[in-house]
């Protein structure tokens, strides 16, 4: 991930973040508010586990259905609305969506919203062009921010910014900006790294290797920080290695940590600054530390050469030949497994390692692919993979291969969402009829008790603008009324005084006793219609549920099969779109690799040809020596054998030219 050289966290802070104009604070950030939405802060936790796909989806379909509710305000998604549909737009971008993210965050800059709100959308467009390597993109949207972007995302956009002014050769405002960002927190190392490099770039050299040196000075717990404290000493050490700076080289590439990314380059540089000195027996110890390493690994394949190379600098050919043989063996058992390896690319092999999810789930899964067993396809991708541009390739890929299983699972519950259709159909359908029978039978009760407190309702209004006390009778009282209207009926027009008078007395009794008792009667009236009312209401609110749950019973198998075959055959098309764009991006991602395979298969195989006439070389001198010795002992012990003979009598010879009886 050389490209990005700032922790993702800092670019992603504003999209996984509840703005406080939503209720909540940044991730880090004191005083946080919980999500008023369930739905949305389920997005937010997606996002914040790096499971983006799920995090759009989410707010896509919360978005979707909050548009086509009756009354959005009651729904308390409404409340982080704006900031779910920008949040959509940084998902996308994080999920390397650039054309949807980039219409997204347009659309931002075009609406009616606050500057700062556009100048963090054209923050976030610049840095989708620059992923694009679109740089002069990039430029024209940083140049559209006017005033200040939202502090949280100001040391990330001047960061972007500085990188935007190197890729464009703009050295001197990328190196004013750089250095008015030392000590920001979040890009400590990275910082000084691009200070250094625009330095260097600029002509200041010496600026330039002081950034750099100080860097590498640094001893920190953090692996990428150190990794890149490393990386600056190896840059360093390389460029004062060429200048012929031995000193110096021999400092910075001792600064380099052993155990880090860097390490094998660094004790490749080590042995050869020695080497450059003349210190050739100094030079074998990095180089044979470097030799026992993987043997896929480019330097310690060169360490395999340069570790007989001393030797035979040390005229120890004998040793040096030893260490070629085992060089040869070396690398021609490389050689059989890059071929191997190349046949298996062409099978299929690396993409089927690729999509292990074993090997994702853990951290620096591209190493974790070089001890899965039976993979000898992914050993010399190392490199490769940790490049950019791979990079992108495999996370296309995966992405691909994701959204394929994905699918796979939609389309199996699509058949489990038609089953539990059938299901219910199954089981509403013959019960339906007698419910919606005793139903009817209720809601006539029901109809004709909400009349009957109609009619009451209106005589208790009647009662307010005019006195009836016959309104308020009870049911004695008013069987009463009736026997002596009837009676007054049949005495109208008799003679019989005593009868007349008596229903008269009669009916006053009753009158007086309704006059009387008016007003309490009328309380009661007034607490029993507000009673009514309350059970009137009960059997509403029941009414309405049974509607409800009637319909959504109904609901719950009716209409839906013809969605769900328009989903099947979209998530169909979806699938075989997919498939093809998997089969494209897998033949890249296989040609790329074989490419890189036998580049390194044509480098082995030049260092076995070189391993070969230096083996051979190596048995000359080894035997010229060991015949130079030889002759040197025979001479020196015809010396001691003849050392008493007098001077005028010489031996006789042998026809092997050696004195008789000498050590032939």
């Amino acid at each position: 991930m050389g490209a990005r050289l700032f922790p993702r966290a800092v670019i992603l802070s504003a999209a996984l973040t509840i703005c406080s104009a939503s209720g909540a604070a940044e991730p880090q950030g004191a005083g946080q508010k919980s999500a008023r939405d369930l739905f949305f802060a389920a997005a937010m936790y997606e996002a914040h586990q790096d499971n983006y796909l799920d995090a759009i989806v989410g707010l896509d379909v919360e978005l979707a259905q909050h548009r086509r509710l009756d009354e959005p305000l009651l729904d308390p998604f409404s409340f982080h609305r704006d900031q779910a549909q920008f949040s959509v737009g940084d998902l996308e971008l994080s999920y390397r969506m650039h054309q949807q993210a980039g219409r997204a965050v347009e659309a931002v800059l075009n609406g009616d919203v606050p500057q700062q709100v556009k100048n963090e959308a054209a923050y976030r467009l610049a840095n989708i062009h620059y992923q694009k390597r679109q740089t002069q993109n990039a430029l024209h949207a940083l140049q559209m921010i006017e005033g200040g972007v939202p502090h949280r995302v100001r040391p990330a956009e001047q960061f972007l910014r500085a990188r935007v002014y190197m890729e464009l050769g703009r050295l001197p405002e990328a190196i004013a900006l750089l250095r008015s960002m030392k000590g920001e927190q979040g890009f400590e190392g990275f910082v000084e790294y691009n200070l250094g490099i625009a330095l260097l770039k600029s002509g200041e050299a010496a600026a330039g290797i002081a950034e750099l040196a100080a860097l590498g000075r640094r001893t920190v717990q953090d692996p990428a920080r150190q990794a890149l404290a490393d990386k600056a000493n190896l840059l360093l050490a390389s460029r004062l290695l060429e200048a012929g700076e031995l000193q110096l080289a021999r400092t910075h590439f001792n600064r380099v940590n052993l155990e880090g990314p860097f390490s094998n380059r660094a004790l490749l540089g080590a042995g050869w600054v020695e080497a450059r000195a003349g210190n050739y027996e100094r030079a074998l110890v990095p180089w044979q530390l470097l030799s026992e390493r993987k043997v896929t690994d480019a330097s310690a394949q060169e360490a395999l050469l340069a570790v007989p190379y001393a030797y035979g600098k040390l005229e120890v050919f004998s040793t040096a030949a030893v260490n070629y043989g085992h060089a040869l063996e070396q690398f021609g058992q490389e050689v059989d497994v890059l071929t191997a390896s190349i046949r298996g690319v062409r099978e299929g092999k690396l993409l089927e390692a690729l999509r292990r999810k074993e090997a994702r789930q853990i951290e620096n899964w591209v190493v974790a692919l070089r001890e899965l067993p039976g993979a000898p396809e992914t050993h010399y991708l190392l490199q490769l993979m940790a490049s950019n541009d791979y990079q992108e390739f495999l996370r296309n890929y995966h992405d691909l291969n994701d959204l394929h299983e994905r699918n796979t699972k939609w389309l199996e519950s699509l058949d489990a969402l038609q089953s539990l259709i059938a299901s219910r159909r199954a089981y509403f359908e013959p019960i339906l009829p007698g419910i919606d029978e005793a139903f009817r039978v209720l809601d006539a009760r029901i109809k004709l008790r909400m009349e009957e407190r109609d009619r009451f309702a209106a005589r208790v209004d009647l009662m307010l603008v005019s006195r009836r006390p016959e309104y308020l009778a009870n049911a004695e009282e008013i069987q009463y009324i009736q026997r002596l209207n009837n009676l007054a009926d049949i005495l109208f027009g008799s003679n019989d005084e005593v009868s007349n008078a008596r229903v008269a007395r009669l009916e006053g009794v009753i009158d007086w006793r309704l006059e009387t008792e008016y007003d309490s009667r009328l309380t009661n009236a007034f607490q029993r219609l507000q009673e009514l009312n309350a059970e009137i209401e009960r059997l509403q609110e029941a009414r309405t549920a049974f509607v409800q749950r009637r319909q959504a019973a109904t609901q719950s198998y009716a209409g839906h099969d013809q969605s769900v075959e328009r989903l099947r055959a979209r998530l169909r098309q979806s699938q075989d779109r997919l498939e093809f764009l998997m089969a494209r991006q897998g033949s890249m991602l296989e040609a790329v690799a074989i490419t890189e395979l036998e580049r390194r298969r044509a480098v082995i195989e030049s260092y076995q040809v070189k391993a070969r006439f230096a083996l051979a070389d190596s048995y000359d001198r080894a035997n010229e020596l060991l015949e130079q010795r030889d002759g040197e002992r025979r001479a020196e012990q015809y010396r001691k054998d003849n050392s008493g003979l007098p001077k005028n009598n010489p031996p006789e010879l042998s026809p092997g030219g050696l004195p008789e009886g000498g050590d032939k």
